[in-house]
């Protein structure tokens, strides 16, 4: 098989490979959300005194966050990987040291899985303290007008427009922070994914506004980020969403 022939086939198994990912997050954070509903009714009939997690309990909602999360940002994730692939082929091409694909996309998880851990002890915090109406519910209207109306504001901020330009422009990144070897890829991956929270993490502690395990929203969200990081009209879609989040907020604390 030629170079050509070659490349054609590692990105194939690298794509491939994303989408038996997603296909498994996705599995896990459905067969999660059906079988929620029902323990978020248990949850709001339940007394104080059985607001307290076990150990299990956290590792269960760890998991449970962690796969969400994966299921998410797999998609968005997805142009940015095949992009890094047609890059890393070309230099091995050219006699460069190989960097693996897979390690570069295991930094950009471990993000996640970080940003799930704080999200974790949040959902336990908010949880044990009352004000959520279950382990998978949602916050008081109040506290979620005032998140809502946070996210909005966040949509038009610097931070979010700089973050926001780097994640749609893999190319460039990988041109300026190229790293050799794997421990090099799993850098990239993770200066990637820095990059690619600071652009989303609000977005995603909107699940406590919306319930952290309501499937339809969850896959609202899933898309929204999407579009933001793809769609040629990504950064308007961004700023317009701020004023939707500041005046659903607005809503929601006005009718509390």
């Amino acid at each position: 098989m030629n170079a050509v022939g070659v490349a054609r086939r590692d990105r194939a198994l690298v794509l491939a490979a994303l989408a038996a990912l997603t296909a498994l997050a996705w599995a896990y954070t459905i067969y999660l959300g059906l079988g929620s509903s029902s323990m978020t009714m248990v949850g709001d009939m339940a007394m104080p005194m059985m607001m307290q997690w076990s150990v299990a309990d956290f590792v269960f909602m760890l998991v449970m966050w962690a796969v969400m999360m994966f299921a998410m940002m797999l998609p968005s994730i997805t142009p940015a990987v095949m992009i890094y692939e047609r890059v890393r082929a070309k230099r091995e091409e050219a006699g460069r040291p190989f960097v693996p694909t897979g390690s570069f996309v295991a930094g950009y998880l471990l993000v996640w899985l970080v940003f799930s851990l704080a999200a974790t002890v949040l959902n336990w915090w908010l949880h044990t303290g009352g004000a959520l109406s279950s382990m998978m519910g949602r916050v008081a209207p109040t506290v979620g007008g005032v998140m809502l109306i946070l996210a909005g504001l966040f949509q038009w901020t610097p931070l979010k427009n700089a973050c926001l330009e780097h994640c749609r422009s893999p190319m460039s990144f990988l041109m300026a922070h190229w790293h050799e070897g794997t421990l090099g890829a799993a850098k990239m991956g993770l200066h990637h994914g820095a990059y690619c929270l600071g652009c989303c993490w609000l977005l995603m502690v909107l699940l406590f506004v919306l319930g952290v395990m309501n499937l339809p929203w969850v896959a609202v969200l899933t898309i929204v980020v999407l579009a933001e990081k793809t769609l040629p009209f990504g950064r308007f879609l961004s700023r317009g969403l701020g004023f939707v989040l500041i005046a659903w907020g607005g809503w929601l604390i006005t009718i509390a």
